[in-house]
């Protein structure tokens, strides 16, 4: 059996590939279909039984009762008071529903789905240990040997930024940077992930890593709950009414927060895309505090460098912070300057674009 470390370039950690010796070049790759991603930091849950389906629809905040057999979706799990707990890619493939999430959000999610079966027809299985998952663009991951038990194959596609059914769009720009986003990911068997290996270690399929996926994720404005939450995150910060909350469901653990804040349209935080000065090739790290002046309104999430925008991140900032100023973001070696690329407006009936700002010296990263 082939293993990833073999591949040419090939640097592999604890979760999965980092790169392949040209993370810019594997950028370009992955977006045009040219490249697959093996996403180690992805796992796998199955929920299986004829209930399944309306039980997780009345735990989570997505509709997800009548959802048909290979249409892609993704919900959240929150807690009492509508914070974020858990978030999971989901395709029902008419016999079973299949959970795609974060690594490490695996055991506690399953743990805690486990926990209310109650006198259900419903079975939890954790099958990361069988399964692999595999993403790239929706054209390059059809031609995979997804597993199809029920004749479904099953591979997810990205929603993000469409606005799903009962679902609301904070972010109101005219070219949202994720439109574009074309991204699936595909549940693989053994055998499946070994060949795609195997023909990577010989050179015939060319493969991205980590560092290239979250580079385009990020660039998208796209969630994820692994980085991007905290204990006190509310869907609507990150704008993730969009794809992963049904506003006119039934009840679910949280919904009664997730209601007055969307109605009263004044989440306490909203997300921004920040545009880094990268002239003393320092970036911040997840949790580096954003400020203005000398107030702090916020801190990073999230921090990539685009082969096209050079280096960027996403914040969760102050609702009443301002949005007309650069920013800084204080790392451990020093402030960095950062421009505002888009707001999401606090307001949930606001209409009108968010005016992009000047960019720092954006240019073409070198490759």
């Amino acid at each position: 059996m082939a293993e990833l470390s073999e591949v040419p370039g090939a640097v592999v950690d604890d979760g999965g590939l980092r790169h392949v010796g040209s993370p810019l070049a594997e950028q370009r790759r992955l977006a045009s279909g040219a490249a697959l991603a093996p996403l180690g930091d992805r796992r796998v849950l199955s929920v299986s039984g004829p209930d399944r389906l309306s039980w997780l629809d009345s735990l989570s905040s997505q509709a997800l009762t009548h959802l048909p057999a290979g249409v892609s979706t993704e919900m959240l799990i929150l807690d009492p008071n509508g914070r974020v707990e858990h978030a999971a890619a989901v395709i029902d493939d008419g016999e079973t529903a299949w959970l795609l999430v974060d690594a490490v959000d695996a055991e506690p999610l399953a743990t805690w789905l486990s926990r209310m079966r109650f006198r259900l027809r419903v079975e939890v299985k954790d099958r990361s240990d069988e399964l692999s998952v595999v993403g790239g663009t929706r054209a390059a991951v059809a031609a995979l040997g997804a597993v199809a038990p029920a004749g479904v194959p099953v591979v997810w596609v990205d929603p993000w930024p469409e606005v799903s059914p009962g679902g609301w769009a904070y972010a109101r720009v005219e070219d949202h940077p994720g439109a574009d986003r074309d991204w699936a990911e595909a549940v693989v068997d053994a055998a499946e992930f070994d060949r795609i290996v195997t023909a990577a270690v010989a050179g015939e399929v060319a493969l991205a890593g980590r560092e290239a996926v979250e580079a385009l994720r990020v660039a998208a404005w796209r969630p994820r709950v692994s980085v991007d939450a905290d204990e006190r995150l509310l869907p609507h910060e990150m704008d993730w009414l969009r794809t992963a909350v049904h506003l006119s469901k039934g009840c679910y653990r949280g919904q009664e927060t997730v209601a007055k804040v969307h109605n009263l349209g004044h989440p306490p935080r909203r997300v921004v895309a920040l545009q880094l000065d990268g002239s003393d090739s320092v970036l911040p790290a997840r949790g580096d505090v954003v400020r203005v002046g000398d107030a702090a309104i916020g801190a990073v999430t999230s921090v990539a460098v685009h082969f096209e925008e050079g280096p960027i991140a996403l914040a969760l900032v102050k609702r009443t912070a301002p949005a007309d100023v650069a920013y800084v973001v204080d790392t451990a070696d020093g402030p960095i300057a950062a421009a505002v690329e888009t707001v999401v407006p606090s307001d949930a009936g606001a209409t009108a674009g968010v005016p992009r700002l000047p960019r720092l010296g954006r240019r073409r990263a070198a490759e």
